[in-house]
């Protein structure tokens, strides 16, 4: 009997985790983004990926930097509970498609551990384990109330198409060498009737026979039928015009560093991506797409291919799907929430403004000007406040690297608490915040994407085991799982604190204070229901400061979620702020009504 009533208990607790997740809103989490190759390696079985040979085949080496290392899906589900106690709700898991296992010249091989090197569209790479695997994980976090971003390619495919005229082509744009003729304005005629690839219809692409606009494309013989779907094999559903500049029209159409550049503006691959991706969401439940690369796609495939995303999500009962695409400018990502109608983009321009002022000199200013262009989103503050925000990744590095680069000189002491401030603003002001893997560990990556990458289950890679991480006197050559961390411990409060206080997931933000160097600034947030006020305080200077800081006038006394606040206000519409250096506080006004 008592084995029966602690049963139902246990399926009663799922069942309310369940229902609890899906009902949360995007800007209710707090996002662990995870590379699997480099998390933690739950089946050493896996580590070639069913493959035989030397790494320029299984592209195995655990002491390179740039081939896969053996991290895997039944790992990262081994580390959910490690996830739970660091306080994240949405766990971002780069790509997990079969890739193309290495690829590249001589000399310059590495391989697809990262993802981003598709091959098969429709099945989990064989490094990472199986689709069952895949299940295995959406299922144990959904049961543990954690949701399931994957992270997906539309833009390009690996690099398998290759051209008769070169290796490394240069992009050739289609004033020079137009659809209607072969290798140029002067080359023979070619796809008579084609309208150009600004008219999507079936029927005018149904004249688009000839992709040797630009040069002669090929597969070859080896890798005709390597992609699946089987539609991907056929170079017309490429652009075939050489590697991209990434600006101007190249950045649209050329090959991402020689990468195969889908078409998408033919009918074709639109509607190949929208039962690519939709199947993912039928066959496994999850929550949300990050989308790589997506400012390199054409606005209008977006419009197409996100609505339908949403509706095969809301049939499966996932009512706050969570889309967010990679838009690496932040002159531009407002933009793309409108052109391409994205619903969310990461916000690199909120990563910026954390490296001006904490990881820089610049003042708190900064954040003024960040927060004035949330109007310019498509749905202005609705949609600023779905943004995840970040403070570095795998492909632009760790916050903790441009602290010791902006500040060689600072102590080992200062830079933890720059990192420290950094988390605290991440994890308090309007956005998503995302927590990349091993920043909780004090990790220090590098400027660019392979330093960036480092193992967090014990690295056999000299370069990585050679850095000094922050606040801990260990290195990456051993598991860093550490939960008594200071850089995890206080990830761990003030995540668990942010999704307790709703006014700091879904709250008003209010500007209160910010100067034209290091030193203060300050926010208001407000309970979305009650209208109570959470008072956030910053100091990204060096010198303590006390300042007197304006509050709503009914705001009177006030309780501390963290750092130290008067308990009371100075005068009606005026609170006493004091923080130590590179020191912040979160303040909770009891109103008087």
């Amino acid at each position: 009997m008592k084995l029966a009533l602690a049963l139902l208990a246990t399926l009663a607790s799922l069942s309310a985790a369940a229902q609890s997740y899906r009902e949360r809103l995007p800007q209710d989490e707090v996002i662990y983004f995870v590379l699997p190759d480099r998390f933690a390696n739950g089946d050493p079985s896996n580590d070639r990926g069913g493959l035989t040979g030397d790494r320029g085949t299984t592209g195995f080496d655990p002491t390179d930097a740039r081939y896969y290392h053996g991290g895997d899906l039944k790992g990262l589900t081994s580390k959910l509970p490690y996830l739970q106690k660091l306080g994240i709700t949405a766990i971002w898991v780069a790509p997990i498609f079969v890739n193309k296992p290495v690829q590249g010249g001589s000399g310059q091989q590495s391989a697809g551990y990262h993802g981003y090197w598709i091959t098969d569209f429709t099945h989990v790479d064989p490094h990472f384990g199986t689709d069952a695997d895949f299940a295995a994980l959406v299922a144990a976090a959904h049961a543990k109330g954690m949701k399931v971003y994957m992270d997906i390619v539309v833009n390009h495919t690996a690099d398998v198409i290759q051209y008769r005229e070169c290796g490394a082509c240069a992009y050739r744009g289609r004033a020079d060498y137009p659809y209607q003729r072969r290798g140029g304005v002067n080359g023979a005629p070619i796809n008579p009737g084609f309208a150009g690839d600004d008219v999507g219809t079936v029927a005018n692409f149904a004249k688009l026979t000839d992709p040797s606009y630009a040069y002669t494309p090929f597969v070859p013989e080896g890798e005709k039928a390597i992609k699946h779907p089987a539609w991907l094999n056929d170079p017309i559903y490429y652009h075939n015009r050489g590697d991209s500049t990434f600006a101007g029209e190249s950045s649209l159409m050329g090959d991402f560093v020689g990468l195969d550049d889908l078409m998408t503006e033919h009918p074709r691959v639109l509607e190949g991506m929208i039962d690519i991706y939709g199947s993912w969401i039928d066959r496994f439940g999850i929550d949300g797409f990050r989308i790589d690369t997506a400012r390199h796609v054409n606005p209008e495939f977006w419009a197409a291919f996100v609505p339908p995303m949403l509706e095969r999500a809301h049939a499966k009962g996932i009512p706050n799907f969570h889309i967010f695409g990679e838009v690496a400018d932040p002159a531009a990502q407002a933009a793309h929430t409108i052109t391409a109608k994205l619903p969310s983009v990461l916000d690199f321009a909120f990563r910026q403004a954390l490296l001006d002022s904490v990881a820089g000199t610049r003042g708190t200013d900064v954040f003024e000007k960040l927060f004035d262009g949330d109007v310019l989103y498509a749905q202005g503050t609705d949609t600023s406040a779905i943004l995840p925000t970040f403070s570095g990744n795998h492909d632009n590095g760790r916050f903790a690297w441009f602290v010791r680069k902006a500040f060689p000189q600072a102590s080992e002491a200062e830079v933890l608490q720059r990192v420290l401030l950094s988390n605290a603003l991440l994890l308090t002001l309007r956005g998503v915040p995302t927590i990349y893997a091993g920043d909780e560990q004090g990790f220090a990556g590098g400027s660019n994407d392979v330093d960036a990458r480092e193992d967090q289950f014990g690295s056999k890679v000299a370069q990585y085991n050679a850095r000094k991480l922050v606040g801990s006197d260990a290195t990456t050559a051993t598991s860093r799982f550490d939960e008594t961390n200071p850089i995890f411990r206080e990830i761990a409060t003030l995540a668990r604190l942010r999704t307790a206080t709703p006014a700091l997931t879904r709250g008003r933000q209010l500007l209160r204070a910010r100067e034209d160097k290091p030193g203060l600034l300050a926010f208001s947030r407000f309970d979305p229901a009650t209208g109570a006020e959470v008072l956030l305080a910053f100091n990204t200077s060096t010198e303590p400061l006390t300042r007197q800081v304006q509050v709503e006038v009914k705001s009177v006394n006030f309780r501390s979620l963290a750092g130290s606040c008067a308990p009371r206000a100075s005068a009606p519409g005026s609170l006493t702020i004091t923080l130590p250096p590179l020191g912040y506080a979160v303040c909770a006004a009891e109103t008087q009504q």
